[in-house]
């Protein structure tokens, strides 16, 4: 299904909220967390299963941040429920960046040659992903075969026994491959946690959130950190159907 047109108000009101070229973060990427929520946080029907929430223009927003950022992360979680294929459709002005896909998945439980991100690379439409595993666990030989005859690998990293310290270990890894700026789509796990990480050492440079007209009701999975979270530089934007929530995360670093 082809992508609507993205509404013009759409790129003024996201443009505070993008990574800038000139800007370089030490030992870290630029962090863009966005996901799409229902009226209740929950971000799907229950676990494991695909939702629909957003219409079909905040779709095409999430097209749009993904050609403004270098990767695009996802958990295990999100991959084994929706085998997403997390490329880039958008081509309005022209464009043509595809980020490249990240995917956390510390016990190496994906079968990664038979997905379907796999195929989007042998068509054509998409980069091979950087996959973050332990540096113990034992990898399918067939998907190190496929990484590296497609231009992806796996990155390990001491994830399972020291879980305190694992985004900063991510975030190094992801900037000394290249990576300056990544937009994180969930799922929940990694949502609450990134949004739980400590007052006084936030991560997330932009918060996006799209919000859809809709209760999921309390079997659903809910996006809710462990403590308090204020927010600052608040935006709202309306359009046919959701709302969109613009937002920074108060930390010693700011984007001004």
């Amino acid at each position: 299904m082809s992508l609507l047109p993205l509404p013009p108000s759409l790129i003024p009101f996201l443009e505070p909220y993008l990574p800038r070229s000139n800007l370089v973060l030490p030992n870290r990427p630029f962090v863009t967390l966005t996901y799409a929520q229902s009226l209740d946080s929950r971000i799907a029907a229950k676990p494991g299963a695909q939702t629909k929430i957003s219409h079909q223009e905040t779709k095409t927003m999430t097209h749009y941040l993904r050609s403004e950022h270098d990767g695009i992360m996802v958990g295990i979680g999100t991959v084994l429920a929706d085998d997403p294929k997390l490329n880039c459709r958008f081509v309005e002005n022209g464009n043509t960046h595809s980020p490249r896909p990240i995917v956390l998945d510390p016990y190496a439980k994906w079968t990664y040659h038979k997905s379907q991100l796999s195929e989007i690379y042998n068509i054509g439409q998409g980069l091979a992903p950087y996959i973050l595993v332990d540096e113990s666990v034992q990898l399918n030989p067939l998907d190190v075969a496929t990484l590296q005859q497609q231009d992806g690998k796996h990155i390990r990293l001491p994830l399972i026994k020291n879980r305190q310290q694992n985004w900063d270990y991510i975030l190094k890894a992801l900037v000394d491959n290249g990576i300056r700026s990544v937009m994180i789509e969930g799922g929940a796990v990694i949502i609450n946690e990134l949004l739980s990480y400590g007052a006084d050492n936030y991560i997330i440079d932009s918060l996006i959130v799209t919000i859809g007209p809709v209760f999921l009701g309390n079997q659903g999975v809910e996006v809710s950190p462990t403590s308090h979270v204020d927010l600052e530089d608040v935006k709202w934007w309306t359009g046919q159907q959701d709302s969109v929530l613009c937002a920074t995360v108060p930390k010693a670093f700011k984007l001004d």
